[in-house]
């Protein structure tokens, strides 16, 4: 529903019923009124997030387990890919593997909205609409906090932080891309011809560390990738470099939320170089092995028949859900 288009008929005229003096005509109303946000809300939540290009989202049945198995190749132990040569007789070698498993906990998040009936009855679809908004907006902030803080101690886990010591302090720079790049490959395991081997895919920046690439010089970059960022609609990667994507998050930079989780002694202790102000978080989604989200229940909407006493209507919702990176060589921490 949109703030400025009226929705239709049908919906008003449940939007006055959800406000009527007859508590049951209300109750009922409310109740259908809740059965209709549903779906919407569940849909504008997993669109509206900034993890939907990041987390695979698994569906898990109630009371099912959310073990997921490790990779059967130990960190460290990639190299050991081996196979013989067999003169033609005797018995083929035996080769046992393994693997651990991750128990990834899921936990309910809630949400709730609650407005004067007095709108409901004198259809005041705006301010509904809004709600609901709110509503959503609830559900999404919790969800990116949880998905970024489990991605940034993943990160801060491998205790690898690459930086250029030779850019100018808080400036991003094309060598640090470069450089996190080949980290990553370095420490992704495997050899050049392994299959899924680990590469940088996607970095996430702050706006200014976009702002540093626009004033790129010509000699930096060419103009196409010059014309690509002056062209950036403001929706998913703002340009490539090296065949790498850059995303732009305003909760990345000095003293924004997720660097101050990263480096706060309250969060992760974590801290960027000595001479350096901001976080730059990379990603490796060439695959998609490692970043998940069971959920074990979606979005679920209720009216709030006790809020007709307080000459309110209100509606509440919980979904059950949860994070977790499987392999963290997927994810490479810099800073600028």
């Amino acid at each position: 529903m949109s703030a400025i288009e009226r929705p239709s008929d049908e919906f008003i005229t449940l939007l006055r019923k959800s406000g009527d003096h007859d508590v049951n005509v209300a109750h009922a109303a409310q109740r259908e009124f809740a059965k209709a946000l549903e779906t919407p809300l569940r849909k504008g939540v997993l669109t509206g997030n900034i993890l939907g290009n990041i987390f695979e989202t698994i569906n898990v049945e109630p009371g099912a387990s959310t073990e997921y198995p490790l990779d059967l190749i130990s960190p460290g132990l990639e190299g050991e890919h081996v196979a013989y040569t067999n003169p033609g007789h005797g018995r083929i070698p035996e080769r046992a593997v393994e693997s651990d498993y991750v128990q990834i906990p899921t936990y309910s998040i809630t949400s709730s909205i609650d407005y004067l009936l007095r709108y409901a009855r004198e259809a005041r679809w705006d301010i509904a609409t809004r709600a609901m908004q709110v509503m959503e907006a609830g559900f999404v902030k919790k969800m990116n906090d949880d998905g970024w803080q489990t991605i940034l101690a993943a990160g801060t886990d491998r205790n690898i932080l690459v930086y250029d010591g030779d850019a100018t302090a808080g400036m991003f720079s094309k060598r640090v891309v470069s450089l996190m790049q080949t980290v990553m490959r370095r420490n992704a395991g495997g050899n050049t011809g392994s299959s899924n081997r680990g590469r940088l895919t996607d970095l996430y920046v702050s706006p200014e560390a976009l702002e540093d690439v626009r004033n790129w010089g010509f000699d930096q970059i060419p103009d196409s990738v010059r014309a690509n960022i002056y062209n950036a609609a403001g929706e998913g990667p703002v340009t490539n470099i090296f065949g790498v994507n850059l995303h732009d998050l305003d909760e990345l930079g000095e003293g924004q939320q997720y660097q101050t989780f990263f480096t706060s002694s309250t969060g992760l202790a974590g801290a960027v170089q000595t001479a350096d102000t901001e976080l730059i978080v990379g990603l490796d989604q060439s695959t998609k092995d490692s970043f998940i989200m069971p959920m074990k229940e979606g979005i679920q909407v209720f009216e709030d028949p006790a809020m007709h006493r307080l000459q309110r209507t209100g509606w509440y919702g919980w979904a059950e859900l949860g994070f977790g990176v499987l392999d963290n060589r997927r994810v490479i921490l810099g800073s600028f």
